[in-house]
């Protein structure tokens, strides 16, 4: 079993709840509009080679609410500068849902930021065919179903620590409220999102879809594999919008398998705003 460090990392006097597990490069993880889910198996067999980062995003219960934010764009700009004030960059990045909305804003501004980025089921990006769930309109129990397709997965029963809690509970209504202050209308997507992602240039893009999403409509995924220059999309069949837990197995094998892809040539002499720290392996140094 992984030991799962949490720590507080100091972002512009925010104090910024970090949960960190594993061993290896860094692998920077952006929960989804609920919130981080848990630890669960996939970060258990991808932590032997590599070390997460996560984030818990400010405004949903856990970090304090940042005032000045008013859009995704601002979340960010503000992620960026935790990787730049902690060293951590250029790193792998993977986000889930709004987190992978959050991972291609921070690209859009500094594609230096990242070496690799898996956006899973991006919000973001105005679907050309199909819609948005409008899940704000619905019940958080609904919502959190209707995230997994797969009702024979075996951890739909511990996602976000199994029965909802009182404290659950309150950390999804903050959640949501927060989202519906960054992105209620348009309703989470931003429409000039493409044509800056449209100036991105050799960043190594994998979007990863499960057919049976009923969140997040295949054109989003579409239309982010048109946005980024060389993005390639894959497709998980029988999966929802949680393809790493209703298919572990091959979502681990994908993942795992790009984030391995040695960077062409083209990329070694990139660079970027972030500045690498000499933090020993293993520690993330507080922000200053």
């Amino acid at each position: 079993m992984v030991k799962v460090v949490e720590k507080v990392v100091e972002v512009g006097g925010v104090g910024v709840v970090t949960l960190e597990g594993g061993a290896g490069r860094p692998l920077l993880m952006l929960h989804d509009e609920l919130g981080f889910p848990g630890w669960m198996r996939w970060n258990e067999e991808m932590a032997a080679e590599r070390r997460f980062v996560v984030p818990l995003q400010p405004g949903f219960g856990r970090t304090p609410r940042v005032e000045w934010f008013g859009s995704v764009r601002d979340v960010a700009a503000f992620y960026a500068r935790l990787l730049r004030e902690s060293g951590l960059g250029p790193v792998d990045v993977v986000g889930f849902s709004a987190g992978g909305w959050i991972a291609a804003e921070m690209a859009a501004s500094d594609p230096g930021l990242f070496e690799r980025m898996v956006l899973v089921a991006p919000l973001g990006i105005r679907p050309a065919a199909g819609q948005i769930l409008d899940f704000l309109a619905i019940t958080m129990r609904r919502h959190v179903m209707a995230t997994v397709s797969n009702q024979d997965a075996e951890e739909l029963t511990t996602i976000y620590g199994g029965a909802i809690s009182p404290q659950q509970f309150e950390l999804f209504e903050a959640a949501r409220a927060e989202m519906s202050r960054l992105a209620w209308e348009p309703f989470m997507f931003d429409p000039t999102l493409p044509h800056r992602l449209a100036g991105v240039r050799d960043l190594n893009t994998l979007i990863l879809w499960g057919e049976q999403d009923k969140v997040v409509p295949r054109g989003c995924a579409e239309a982010y594999e048109q946005a980024i220059a060389g993005a390639r999309l894959k497709v998980l069949p029988g999966a929802g919008h949680r393809p790493e837990i209703e298919d572990r197995e091959q979502f681990v094998k994908v993942v795992s398998e790009f984030l391995e892809t040695p960077l062409p040539d083209k990329l070694s002499g990139r660079t970027s705003s972030v500045r690498m720290s000499r933090a020993r392996p293993g520690e993330v140094q507080n922000a200053v």
